[in-house]
């Protein structure tokens, strides 16, 4: 039994190497500069979709008995840091969790686009059975590339209060076409007594309502995570390069210190993604979630603020790239809840906890 349990491991280790190279290499060669600027001016990009779509990147996290590719978390979140440092424009990570998330309850994987929609308390979204399917009524705000997916999954309740999961097609709902700082697609989607078929609703506990913003929020950090780390290979490439008074302003102790400041609030915020991901499937994981969100979310800013500043005028430019990724670290570190959110989130499961259970909340003991 344990040369099997090894055996499978070896297999599970090859084919994660396998994909994330082939990840690591589609991105390299097809997210240039010219295909960003295409996506900031609002083109869809369809074939890179159709390349990600054809090597099951988007059903990395799914389990190959539900028809997926079946990475461990750790790989599924290395892939989506990686995405993030090349800027990909696309709902990679918004269609890996409706993909998760749905085979969770309906052990099917989800083909094509999705996106994800956590549920908002004032925007009430219901449903009612009718016949053999379901109406549903109510608004998602600032959905990811919500027009560009074909369904989004939504945590949704019915009149007597029972929680459902709820995939919601964007075609049949008013769209109201935003964007966020990064030009990435961000619309409010309103059903009004729309109706949906019987295997488009799945019932779930009322506690596990709250997994789309959990699993949002995850990604986000991990996202940023990625993200910081393109912005300080520039800022490092850069200081390298630059030269002032005859020699590269790395030299100086001045942008030295900048530099080990900002890779110091990366350090620090990789080490809270990764606790976050170890915390999968425990009872404190929402409380490292929490951490992790809130610590991501304020490195991310003074990693953009220090890059920007070792750049100098440059940085400010259309010309050069790294203004891509620092939006992307302003516009996704308000997404799925921002610092303050996280924070008061904290403050309510400590005290909930009681003073006795700080320590131990802190250090895992």
């Amino acid at each position: 039994m344990n040369d099997l349990h090894a055996h499978n491991d070896i297999v599970t280790d090859e084919l994660s190497s396998i994909v994330l190279d082939q990840a690591d290499r589609l991105f390299r060669e097809q997210v240039t500069v010219e295909r960003l600027a295409q996506a900031d001016a609002g083109t869809w990009q369809a074939d890179l979709w159709d390349q990600i779509d054809r090597a099951g990147l988007p059903l990395a996290a799914v389990a190959e008995a539900h028809g997926g590719v079946g990475l461990p978390l750790d790989d599924v979140l290395h892939l989506v840091r990686r995405a993030a440092y090349y800027a990909l424009p696309l709902p990679l990570a918004e269609t890996m969790i409706a993909a998760a998330l749905w085979a969770d309850v309906a052990a099917e994987a989800l083909a094509g686009c999705s996106s994800i929609a956590p549920a908002a308390a004032d925007d009430g979204i219901r449903i009612e059975q009718h016949g053999s399917g379901w109406i549903v009524s109510g608004r998602a705000r600032r959905v990811p590339w919500g027009t560009q997916a074909a369904r989004v999954l939504v945590p949704v309740h019915d009149q007597r209060g029972s929680a459902y999961l709820a995939l919601l097609p964007t075609n049949a709902a008013q769209a109201e076409r935003l964007r966020n700082l990064a030009h990435e697609p961000r619309d409010t989607l309103t059903w009004d007594n729309t109706a949906i078929g019987a295997d488009a609703v799945r019932p779930i506990k009322n506690g596990d309502a709250e997994r789309v913003l959990l699993m949002g929020a995850l990604f986000r950090a991990q996202q940023m995570v990625g993200a910081m780390e393109r912005c300080l290979d520039y800022a490092l490439s850069y200081a390298m390069e630059r030269k002032q008074f005859g020699r590269p302003i790395a030299k100086f102790q001045a942008v030295q210190h900048m530099l080990a400041e900002a890779a110091g609030h990366y350090a620090a915020a990789a080490a809270a993604a990764d606790l976050a991901r170890d915390a999968y499937g425990r009872d404190d994981f929402a409380f490292c979630v929490a951490i992790a969100k809130a610590r991501v979310g304020e490195a991310a800013g003074k990693v953009a603020e220090v890059c920007h500043q070792v750049h100098g005028a440059m940085g400010f430019t259309q010309e050069h790239p790294l203004h891509f990724v620092t939006r992307r670290l302003w516009s996704w570190r308000d997404e799925f809840g921002n610092e303050s959110d996280w924070q008061h989130r904290i403050g309510r499961l400590v005290c909930q906890a009681g003073g006795e259970a700080l320590w131990p909340m802190l250090t895992g003991d």
